[in-house]
């Protein structure tokens, strides 16, 4: 780290000690006691599943790989790390703890997890434990109380300076990948093959990713969780959309990016004006916005889109108030994102509890809450053309106000969708991580 990088990262872990005293106050505990995670295997086999380290634990540590560690939080003292580094010769063994961040703690090596037992807090009942079931050891089995829950989820929207630096050096992977994968597809590679190259690229493995990627080419672009990876390209090509992340020190990037095959092209058209509602839509990202709001603006303005390409006959007004715009637009506008693709609290009305409720007709919006500073959030509008949705729309009331000559013509290509990481300022437009990162590298 960088002594500003260092700086940050002390910042960073004072504001979680506050958090946590703050959560462990609400609940009556006297410690925050946070297992790293452990391996899960397959059902009858001795095959492991790609482990994935606890978001509460990465949070204080930068650590991912190291299973059957724990995290101890005591208020008023030092925070304490069990760090396992057993005796192994079937796989590489964790090196010792290096880095900036070790002067913050104090650091066990144990060789065994269960010489864990002897450095956790002596009452468990005194304990606020969080992690899943499988991470019990002894008496200390996760009991995740829901008022330390609530208030912690609730707060972690709010990035530090240190975590949206970590952000951001997700994007720089994330954008490396991008480009690889545009490049590869401009060279008429399958599915697999641009996304084995976003991972060349991006230097991390399907299992590093903080997500599936979904590397959908021509009417795969309709599937909003595309991640079959055809290993043959179709003929001929039409569309390219790409949902893909990276890592970096426990942090998630998310972007979307969409293109026609032909530069010249309708959909090429379609896909611009998309990116013009995306690009307005993120400048409303502001302090005091509700998201809520927001995602009924997207989907005025891709309605609005749809009727200037004669998809639509029906006022924006009428597509929003009808459903019939949630046909074309069937998912949120975005979500929260931090340690996890799809971070916690994005429903919190605060943090004691309770729920913002989502707009009616809107199952699928992964956020409801007021934007403040220092969150940091997606912003991905889309258009799609999704044979089981338009369906839906053909035998439906509104038939009439859709002209379907429009939706065959458009059918082929399947679909579009625009996203960028924002950070919401003190006043003003958001800092656009994803953005600023392409103009970076822009050749």
């Amino acid at each position: 780290m960088t002594a500003d990088l260092a700086q940050r990262y002390a910042d960073h872990l004072a504001i979680l000690q506050r958090r946590a005293a703050a959560a462990l106050e609400r609940g009556g505990f006297d410690h925050l006691v946070v297992p790293s995670g452990t391996q899960h295997f397959q059902v009858f086999d001795d095959r492991d599943y790609p482990y994935a380290v606890n978001p509460q634990f990465k949070a204080w540590v930068p650590l991912t790989r190291n299973p059957g560690s724990w995290l101890v939080h005591t208020p008023g003292e030092r925070p304490k790390l069990l760090y396992l580094q057993p005796y192994d010769y079937w796989h590489v063994v964790p090196e010792a703890p290096s880095g900036v961040w070790v002067e913050h703690f104090d650091i066990v090596v144990i060789r065994t997890p269960e010489e864990a037992l002897s450095h956790l807090p002596a009452n468990p009942s005194r304990c606020a434990i969080l992690g899943e079931p499988q991470s019990a050891l002894g008496d200390f089995t996760p009991n995740n109380p829901e008022p330390v829950l609530q208030y912690l989820d609730y707060h972690r929207a709010y990035k530090s300076a240190y975590e949206i630096e970590m952000i951001a050096q997700a994007t720089v992977r994330g954008v490396r990948g991008h480009r690889a994968a545009e490049r590869t597809f401009r060279a008429g590679a399958s599915e697999f093959g641009i996304h084995l190259a976003y991972c060349q690229a991006a230097g991390q493995d399907a299992t590093e990713l903080p997500y599936g990627n979904i590397v959908a080419l021509n009417t795969h672009c309709a599937v909003l969780h595309y991640t079959q990876l055809d290993r043959l390209p179709p003929k001929p090509l039409r569309s390219f959309l790409i949902d893909a992340g990276a890592s970096h020190a426990g942090y998630a990037c998310d972007i979307t990016r969409t293109w026609a095959h032909d530069r010249d092209s309708e959909f090429q058209a379609l896909i611009d004006a998309v990116e013009r509602v995306q690009l307005d839509l993120c400048d409303r990202f502001v302090a005091g916005a509700d998201y809520r709001r927001l995602h009924l603006d997207a989907h005025l303005l891709l309605a609005g889109v749809l009727r200037e390409f004669g998809v639509l006959r029906m006022s924006a007004e009428s597509a929003l108030e009808s459903g019939v715009s949630a046909k074309f637009f069937p998912h949120g506008l975005g979500h929260g994102i931090g340690l996890q693709v799809h971070d916690v609290g994005g429903f919190a009305a605060s943090d004691t509890g309770g729920t913002l409720d989502k707009p009616d007709g809107h199952p699928y919006l992964r956020l409801t809450r007021t934007l403040e500073p220092g969150m940091v959030v997606t912003n991905e509008p889309g258009v799609y053309f999704a044979d089981l949705l338009m369906q839906e729309l053909r035998d439906g009331p509104h038939a009439a106000d859709v002209d379907w000559d429009r939706v065959d013509a458009f059918r082929p290509y399947g679909g579009i969708r625009i996203e960028d990481e924002l950070v919401v300022a003190e006043s003003g437009v958001p800092r656009n991580l994803t953005r600023e990162e392409f103009a970076r590298t822009a050749s």
